[in-house]
C-alpha cells in the first residue's frame, strides 16, 4: 500500500480557536482547515448544496454555516445538519508534526 498524501494547511499558530481557512491545492479541491477549541479538522471547502466556500462561512462550535444559503455541516464528521443543504461533506484526517498541520488526502 502506497503512504498516504498529506496536504500542508498551516501553522499550528496560524489559525486561532473559531477560525477557518480555504487552503487551494493544484491538484485537487480546495480544503477548509477549522481550529476547533484547540483541535484541527480538515473537510472539502466546497459546500454540496451550493458553490460556496464553507470556510468563509461563521463556525458555530462545530458546525459550520455555509454563507450562501445558511445550511450547515459538523465539522468533525462532515455531516449535514442544517437545511437546505442535505449531502455530507468531505472529510479528511488532519496530522500534526512539530507546529505543521496537514491533511491526509489518500494514497500518494
Amino acid at each position: 500500500m502506497a503512504d498516504a498524501a498529506r496536504v500542508f494547511l498551516c501553522k499550528t499558530g496560524d489559525l486561532s480557536p473559531g477560525e477557518a481557512r480555504k487552503v487551494e491545492r493544484a491538484d485537487g479541491p480546495a480544503i477548509a482547515v477549522y481550529n476547533i477549541e484547540g483541535v484541527f479538522y480538515a473537510t472539502d471547502d466546497c459546500c454540496t448544496h451550493g458553490l460556496a466556500s464553507l470556510s468563509e462561512g461563521a463556525l458555530e462550535g462545530d458546525i459550520i454555516e455555509c454563507n450562501l444559503h445558511f445550511g450547515g455541516f459538523h465539522v468533525p464528521t462532515g455531516k449535514a445538519v442544517w437545511t437546505p443543504c442535505s449531502i455530507d461533506i468531505k472529510t479528511y484526517p488532519v496530522e500534526t508534526s512539530g507546529d505543521d498541520v496537514f491533511a491526509v488526502v489518500g494514497d500518494a
